[in-house]
């Protein structure tokens, strides 16, 4: 039971965190290039750019969450580099301390304003605002968790002695 909720579990992380930011991303460059090729050679179509800025907005907030999970986002490190490798757990610890209040912080207000917006249609393709919208709280959540994860293993090393970098 164990081994089928653990393949659940991933399937469902992958699948937030993979099948539906390539999904979005696949739908945003072949509507991007047809409303180019229609701009162009036949008469302009309205949705094209809505649907690719709806695909714009899950595909780079779910590719976030991506990003974090392998630790690909940019980082400059230079003054983290050139420190200790205790002062680098300190600096890891701390930041990871103020990005989890923060989204915390923001979590409840963004629920509710995307909830609220559920009212509201988008102009052309009519499609629910709250639906646009909602990966912005998929990622908090998401990034709260990893985070969290990050921040707890780090707590671990502070407490086991532990001073190498991760």
């Amino acid at each position: 039971m164990k081994k089928i909720l653990q393949k659940t579990g991933r399937f469902l992380v992958d699948t937030v965190e993979v099948y539906i930011p390539f999904t979005a991303f696949t739908v945003l460059f072949l509507v991007f290039i047809l409303g180019i090729t229609f701009r162009y050679f036949l008469k302009p179509l309205t949705w094209t750019l809505e649907l690719s800025l709806i695909c714009f907005i899950w595909t780079s907030l779910l590719g976030g969450i991506y990003a974090k999970r392998d630790d690909s986002h940019v980082m400059f490190t230079m003054i983290y580099d050139s420190v200790s490798p205790v002062a680098q757990l300190w600096m890891r610890i701390v930041g990871n301390t103020l990005l989890i209040s923060s989204f915390l912080i923001g979590l409840v207000p963004s629920w509710k304003y995307i909830a609220f917006m559920n009212y509201k249609k988008s102009n052309v393709l009519k499609i629910p605002m709250d639906l646009v919208f909602l990966p912005f709280v998929i990622f908090l959540a998401f990034m709260i968790g990893r985070l969290s994860i990050d921040l707890f293993n780090d707590l671990k090393k502070l407490k086991s002695g532990e001073q190498h970098t991760s």
